[in-house]
């Protein structure tokens, strides 16, 4: 029972600093490494298991689609004033 409880709790959530880790995890294990998600778990830490992991990394596929194809809107950013960037933005809107 305390597994399945450690495991719900690893999975639960991810901090900041762990979403790094992964980041930088996917980039040295890459699609043709051996035994990826258990290097990318060990990376990470933190209790996360490699179903944790793999699980962290199919939600932030079915993310990247969604901006891809555009079910992500714009977010409606506030001008700060003189930026050239965002007067261009605005202006081409």
């Amino acid at each position: 029972m305390a597994s399945s409880t450690a495991s719900r709790n690893s999975s639960s959530g991810w901090s900041k600093s762990q979403n790094k880790l992964f980041e930088r995890a996917l980039a040295v294990y890459d699609k043709d490494t051996p035994d990826r998600w258990q290097n990318v778990a060990r990376f990470v830490g933190g209790g996360k298991s490699v179903d944790d992991v793999r699980l962290h990394y199919e939600r932030l596929l079915e993310d990247v689609r969604r901006i891809e194809s555009g079910h992500v809107p714009y977010p409606n950013y506030r001008s700060t004033g003189g930026n050239e960037e965002q007067r261009y933005v605005r202006s081409n809107r």
